[in-house]
């Protein structure tokens, strides 16, 4: 049980700025013993300590900007990218950045939020924190949270790496979750992201954001990967989430460290690509674009 349980209870929307600050504050009291995803490193980041993320009590971005890349039902969307992950793909297609927690300008929420509520008042019809990934950054999270309207639509796009304490803190902050369920099996996920548990974690964390919010999980599917780790999470979806948005993606490329794993340099066939929507459709998965 985590002594942040009582926080969990959903607040209303009207109430999400002002929640959003108080818990901003325990957030950046957090970072003395950090625990924000599973890895639990427990450093203590204001004293200069450095966990898997390599993230420090700075919060840095390196992009904030209108996107129309994602899915159908949250474009046009305001995207702010936030530098650091504690995950540690190959294949990330934006590792540069997203590894990087010293990449980009220091974050300042107020600024930032006065530009995703004019991209707001031009069109945007959401506003997403992502990364890198957002959870090693709650702190400054919840700090634009709370300089945002409440009748805003907020998306929360994250690799489902939190902790307990990081869903306390999260629970009712988002209207959206766009959540990755990568890996199905623990032995490709240290392989190839050196992360381990990841499945029990994900599940973990999808259904709970299932229940707090509109959850969309997406998977990329991999070159060599599609019966290790597609079949599994697809039929996991559709025995413990029935019925969720599910966007199966299939535009992985070689970037980044990806020519370390022979399978991974090159895209996915035509094949491999075929196999999986029959997977896909033989699961009556509720797949969206």
């Amino acid at each position: 049980m985590t002594c942040l349980e009582p926080l969990a209870l959903k607040p209303g929307v009207e109430d999400r700025p002002a929640i959003a600050r108080e818990r901003a504050q325990i957030a950046r009291g957090l970072l003395t013993r950090c625990h924000f995803c599973a890895h639990h490193c427990g450093v203590n980041r204001l004293a200069g300590e450095r966990g898997p993320c390599h993230a420090g009590a700075e919060t840095r971005c390196f992009s904030a900007q209108v996107e129309v890349s994602d899915e159908l039902e949250i474009i046009p969307c305001f995207a702010v990218a936030l530098g650091g992950c504690d995950l540690r793909c190959d294949f990330c297609i934006t590792g540069v950045s997203s590894w990087n927690a010293a990449v980009g300008a220091s974050f300042d929420a107020r600024a930032v939020a006065a530009r995703a509520k004019q991209a707001l008042e031009a069109g945007a019809r959401t506003v997403m924190l992502l990364g890198g990934e957002p959870t090693i950054h709650l702190p400054a999270a919840l700090a634009f949270v709370a300089e945002m309207p409440a009748t805003a639509e907020l998306v929360w796009k994250t690799n489902a790496h939190g902790s307990e304490d990081a869903r306390a803190l999260l629970a009712g902050m988002f209207n959206t979750w766009v959540a990755d369920f990568k890996f199905g099996n623990d032995a490709c996920a240290e392989r190839l992201a050196r992360v381990p548990d990841y499945v029990r974690v994900v599940q973990e964390n999808l259904l709970w954001a299932n229940e707090d919010s509109r959850l969309i999980v997406r998977h990329l599917l991999m070159p060599g990967h599609v019966e290790c780790c597609w079949k599994p999470v697809a039929q996991w979806l559709a025995a413990e989430l029935p019925g969720v948005k599910v966007n199966l993606r299939f535009g992985f490329w070689p970037a980044w460290h990806s020519r370390r794993h022979p399978e991974l340099r090159q895209p996915p066939s035509a094949e491999e690509c075929a196999q999986a929507r029959r997977i896909a459709r033989g699961l009556s998965l509720r797949l969206i674009d």
